[in-house]
């Protein structure tokens, strides 16, 4: 199982994080906050399902402030669940949404690349993690 000594789980998160962030537009909340890609996942993963379980773990962690160490949490337990794969489709259906989120240049909005991204993620899930959550 892959744990978090694992180097290789560093770069894997490091990259989808990268993957994530990639022409994301820049946007802000009522309070001026800015958001990240934990809100695009948040708001893509409430317009398919009721609540998602790793939304739900997430957001009662009170020591997490910022969407980004949100955003890595979810990774984290997505990655755990075997639900990273999954989690990320159910985001990246609705174009307009993936429109509203991110600019042109990001692979997302390439069926293509989104697909090859998507295969990548769901390789994953053949993968055993033991992460603290």
């Amino acid at each position: 199982p892959v744990t978090d000594g694992s180097r290789e789980l560093h770069s894997l998160c490091a990259q989808l994080e990268f993957l994530l962030q990639f022409d994301l537009k820049e946007k802000k909340s009522f309070f001026g906050q800015r958001k990240d890609y934990w809100d695009f996942l948040c708001q893509g993963l409430a317009r398919r399902r009721q609540e998602h379980e790793g939304v739900r773990f997430v957001t009662s962690l009170d020591k997490l402030k910022t969407p980004l160490g949100r955003g890595r949490a979810f990774l984290r337990y997505c990655l755990v669940h075997r639900q990273l794969a999954e989690s990320l489709q159910l985001c990246l259906l609705d174009p307009e949404s993936l429109c509203e989120w991110y600019y042109a240049r990001s692979p997302f909005l390439n069926p293509q690349r989104r697909a090859e991204i998507l295969g990548s993620l769901y390789e994953l899930d053949g993968v055993t993690f033991h992460l603290a959550l």
